[in-house]
Formats: structure tokens, C-alpha cells, sequence
């Protein structure tokens, strides 16, 4: 993956830069060492790697701007970064660029249960929010499978999701309001802590920008009352196809589960040996869970059974109590860490029509086998967001990029199927140089624009999101007009 040649008039003022960096923050909050560095070059895409100039740790949102004034001036690129968890090089730095990170604000800062609504600085991580307040009977909905680590700040770069945004939503339907520091050092209030803020909906375009557009150092997250109580079912099926027909009839009949995950062969066999969950042994599996009453949770998994059986499933059984059910969820939240305990892979992010489901899992296998390489499959079946796991041997040369080939051809069929590229894990570095297969010149145009608008000297997240031809000859036209 082809990144910038550092700037070598930047790297000649590295000594400068950093004793700026040092005038305006804590002395332990900023990371120059480049043995201290090497802990920020990549993130959870780690097949590419290169340290930063420099990493700074801000424990305010004043910290921030001066951080932001000082590399704007020197016009020094800045990478945001939350916990490090991006699956699509999101935080990936440049050799000439600050890391901003933001893991040392994780501040709650106010709780109003009237309103339902909690503010917290960006660094705290998504499952820490739920802790904030479910000894108050609440909870915050988005749940990505990287919940313990992942920060809010990369949910909201990301408009990340999880299992339960089938019912819930992803992160922007749970964002309230924002605040956010522009490059220029400047400090933004975005929305607050009600439904819609007047004029144009600007925190619908932060959220999901990938860091392009400001760093966002406090959230206002809607929270909700926990349900009275929850179930899974798990449904085992013979082949992925039937599977695929199984969640496609579910959603049909109007019937709204709080999650519908899938899972392969391999990937539960890899989440058995981790979480002794009780999987049956199939080709593939869903989990379907409902949440409500008892007598909503009867009705509800009564009407789902009913579809399911209709399949003809190997097993199909519920949750025989609260511990069985967490074993359950458990292997799925594994799945990931479970995988890699197999072989190196790389995870994918395509989101299709759950219509399209067995169409798609169909292809995937076949162009799978045409590359002589296997693909496990995990997804948030519901929503048709699929996480291929496309596994290969990182030590053999050519691996690497074989793998990268497959996955190109995967997130081209979801296009192709009516669906996107990416529906939580980001563009980054990953889906870059894919954008023309989803977008025309004239939408990249649009899209770049708003980025002229928010940071005209294309200094904020150099190298991602959009193709990287596109995007350089643009950042060297905005510094050339300057």
C-alpha cells in the first residue's frame, strides 16, 4: 500500500517542531524518542507500519488546539488517533507527521438521565461509557466487537456499529453533539444534548469523516434505559447459502431483533475452542437475540422459529439461562482474537442488501477458491454489514498481496451487489484506491470540497479516504495557491 514520501523540509525542522510541541503541553505528553514512537506506527491493520515524527498525548480540549496551531503553522500533517484498534490503517502516520492521540481524555463530564444523554472527552472507550451508567439501569447502544478498547473518538471517525445496531443504530444515530478542534487550532460546538440542531446538519458530516475534517475531543451520547431483559437463539444450518435465505426471511417478515450474527465453519470452530459456548457443529450459525418482556421475548422468538425451521436447520435452541447466553456472546465477540490464534488474516468491511446474502456468499467462495485462498465469514448478518476474514500466511512472500487482491474483488462485488465499501471499519488506507469503484469524479469532487472547507491546507489524515492520486494532487494544488 503505496503511502507519501515524507516531506524533507519537515523532517529538517524535526528539532523545532518538537520543542514548539513541548512549549504548549506537559512534559511527559510529548513522544519524540524514536524508540518511544515505534509504539505508533500502525494500528490494528498491521501489515503496515511507519513512526510518526512525533506523537502527543493532550489531556484537554485547549491542549488539543495548541497542539493544532502549532503544526498548522508549521504546516506539519497531523494523524488523530483514539485507541489504535482501526481495521482500515485510519491512524496509519507518515514519517513527517504528529500523532495526535486522544487516550488520555476519558473524563466523564456530565450525566443527565432526564434527557438521557451523557458527555464524555473522546478517549474514554465505547464499553467504559455503558459502566459510566448502567448502575442507573442505562446503557450506550453502539457495541463494536473491539467494545473494551476501541475509543469514542474512532466511533464517531468511523461511524462504527457492533451486533446490536440492527435495532439501535450505528454511532451517528446515537451522537448528539459534538466538540471539535479545527486545524487551525479553532474550537467548534456541533448539535447538544437534544435531537437536531438548527441549520445544516455539520455533526452528520463529522461523524463517519475518518479525522479529515477536525479532531473531536467530547462527545454528548444519547443513552437508553436497559431492556428488562434479553435472549439469544442459536440456529444452525447446513450450508451458507440456506443461512443467508434464513436472516433475508427474518427481516422480510418485519420482525426486529436486537442482532443477527453470522458465522462460518471456521470461525465457529476457532470461537468454540475460546468460549466453550455450546456451538453446534453446522456450516453455519446464527445467533438471533430479542429483548423485551418474557412474553415479548415468547412472541418474538416464536415468529423467528417458525421462519427458521422453515430451513431446515441442524440445531436450533435458546439460551438456557443468563450465563449460557453470555458464553454466546462471548465467542462472538472473540471471534477476531479467536481467528488470528489460526493463521494471519485480513478483515474486510463491505456492507450489502441482506436481500443479496446468499447471492454474495455464494461469490465470495468462489472467487475465494480462484485465488486458492480460504475465507471465513463473521458479520452482523442483520444489517447486511460482512466482515470476510481472508486468511493467508504473512511469512510467505506474494501472501500478502494475493490476500490484498481477494479483498478488492469482495468489496467490488458488494458495490456491484448495491451495496458499499465500508459500513463501520472506514476507508483509511484500505479502501482508498477502491473510492472510484463506488463513486464518479464528480461525487469525489463533491467530497473533497467539504474537506477544502474544513482543512484547506490538506494537512489533517494525509493518505486515506480518498485515492491517493487524487488526494496529493489536490493537497499540492492547495499549497501551491497559498
Amino acid at each position: 500500500m503505496q503511502m507519501p514520501d515524507p516531506d524533507s523540509r519537515i523532517l529538517s525542522r524535526r528539532d523545532a517542531i518538537v520543542e514548539r510541541l513541548r512549549g504548549c503541553l506537559p512534559a511527559d505528553a510529548v513522544i519524540s524518542d524514536p524508540a518511544e514512537t515505534r509504539a505508533y506506527e500502525c494500528d490494528a491493520l498491521t501489515a503496515y507500519r511507519c513512526a510518526p515524527l512525533a506523537a502527543v498525548l493532550p489531556r484537554t480540549t485547549e491542549e488539543v488546539a495548541a497542539v493544532l496551531k502549532v503544526c498548522h503553522d508549521e504546516g506539519v500533517p497531523v494523524v488523530p488517533r483514539g485507541s489504535g484498534t482501526s481495521l482500515a490503517g485510519g491512524a496509519l502516520p507518515t514519517a513527517d507527521c504528529v500523532i495526535l492521540g486522544v487516550a488520555r481524555m476519558t473524563e466523564v463530564l456530565e450525566t443527565d438521565y432526564a434527557d438521557r444523554l451523557i458527555r464524555v472527552q473522546t478517549g474514554r472507550t465505547n464499553l467504559s461509557v455503558t459502566g459510566a451508567v448502567e448502575e442507573d439501569g442505562f446503557f450506550y447502544a453502539p457495541d463494536p466487537s473491539s467494545q473494551l478498547a476501541c475509543a469514542i473518538a474512532g466511533n464517531i471517525a468511523m461511524n462504527s456499529g457492533g451486533a446490536h445496531c440492527l435495532k439501535y443504530g450505528v454511532t451517528t444515530n446515537n451522537l448528539l453533539g459534538v466538540t471539535m478542534v479545527t486545524m487551525e487550532g479553532e474550537i467548534v460546538e456541533l448539535g447538544g444534548g437534544h435531537l437536531d440542531a438548527p441549520g445544516l446538519d455539520l455533526l452528520g458530516v463529522i461523524c463517519g469523516s475518518e479525522g479529515q475534517l477536525g479532531v473531536v475531543t467530547e462527545a454528548t451520547l444519547r443513552i437508553l434505559p436497559k431492556p428488562e431483559g434479553a435472549r439469544p437463539v442459536l440456529i444452525g444450518y447446513g450450508s451458507n447459502e440456506v443461512a443467508g435465505a434464513c436472516v433475508s426471511d427474518i427481516i422480510k417478515a418485519g420482525v426486529l431483533p436486537v442482532a443477527i450474527e453470522f458465522m462460518d465453519r471456521p470461525c465457529i470452530r476457532a470461537c468454540e475452542a475460546f468460549a466453550k459456548a455450546g456451538y453446534p457443529d453446522c456450516e453455519a450459525l446464527l445467533i438471533v437475540e430479542v429483548e423485551g418482556s418474557d412474553a415479548e421475548i415468547d412472541h418474538q422468538l416464536g415468529l423467528i422459529k417458525q421462519i427458521a425451521r422453515a430451513h431446515d436447520p441442524v440445531e436450533l435452541r435458546e439460551a438456557g439461562d443468563a450465563d449460557e447466553a453470555q458464553r454466546i456472546w462471548l465467542g462472538r465477540k472473540s471471534a477476531f482474537g479467536a481467528m488470528g490464534q489460526i493463521n494471519d488474516y485480513i478483515c474486510l468491511d463491505g456492507t450489502i442488501p441482506v436481500s443479496e446474502l446468499p447471492r454474495v456468499l455464494t461469490r465470495i467462495a468462489e472467487l475465494a477458491a480462484g485465488y486458492d485462498l480460504e475465507v471465513a465469514n463473521v458479520f452482523h448478518a442483520g444489517d447486511g454489514n460482512m466482515h470476510p476474514l481472508i486468511l493467508f500466511n504473512a511469512n510467505v512472500e506474494g501472501e500478502l498481496a494475493k490476500a490484498e487482491a481477494l479483498g478488492a474483488d469482495i468489496l467490488r462485488l458488494c458495490v456491484e451487489a448495491g451495496g458499499c465499501l465500508t459500513g463501520e471499519h472506514g476507508v483509511g488506507i484500505e479502501k482508498r484506491d477502491l473510492m472510484a469503484d463506488q463513486y464518479d469524479p464528480a461525487d469525489l469532487e463533491a467530497q473533497m470540497a467539504v474537506k477544502d472547507v474544513f482543512d484547506p491546507g490538506w494537512l489533517l489524515n494525509p493518505a486515506k479516504v480518498f485515492p491517493l492520486d487524487v488526494s496529493e494532487a489536490r493537497r499540492s494544488a492547495r499549497l501551491a495557491a497559498e
